[in-house]
């Protein structure tokens, strides 16, 4: 019984590394701080988060996460996600996600711009963001 529940609590933590973790601005590098104040100076009531190693910045709207951009932890810009209403995705990607998911909602939906200016879109369904390319192909889920 104990070997059940210790293999259950590692895996619980297991999947909290992975997932992105709540930081405390004074935690959060000021070479991050520094890049989104240059990158973005009228983001204001920012909440962080630390994801894959890098550092997430959400703020705006109803919910505090109109807009997300994330930095690596020396400061150098990864990507910009602007949240959409979920009928401004691509068709595509309401095709996909009605084949590969059938009967579930998409909750979220976002417009993702990567470091180079390569537009993509997000979808989230089931806790997972689906990324998709401009026309609304698949491309991975994250």
């Amino acid at each position: 019984m104990k070997k059940i529940i210790l293999s259950m609590l590692m895996g619980v933590a297991a999947i909290t590394a992975v997932s992105a973790q709540r930081v405390k601005s004074p935690f959060v590098p000021a070479t991050v701080k520094s890049a989104l104040t240059a990158k973005y100076p009228a983001a204001a009531d920012v909440s962080w988060e630390k994801e894959k190693g890098n550092y997430e910045a959400n703020w705006g709207g109803k919910s505090g996460e109109d807009m997300s951009v994330q930095f690596t932890p020396d400061g150098a810009f990864v990507e910009q996600v602007v949240a959409i209403k979920v009928s401004n995705l691509p068709a595509g990607v309401i095709t996909y996600v009605k084949q590969h998911y059938k009967g579930v909602k998409i909750t979220e939906a976002g417009k993702l711009t990567d470091a180079k200016g390569t537009l993509m879109y997000e979808a989230g369904v089931k806790g997972k963001d689906l990324v998709f390319d401009e026309k609304g192909n698949f491309l991975k889920q994250d």
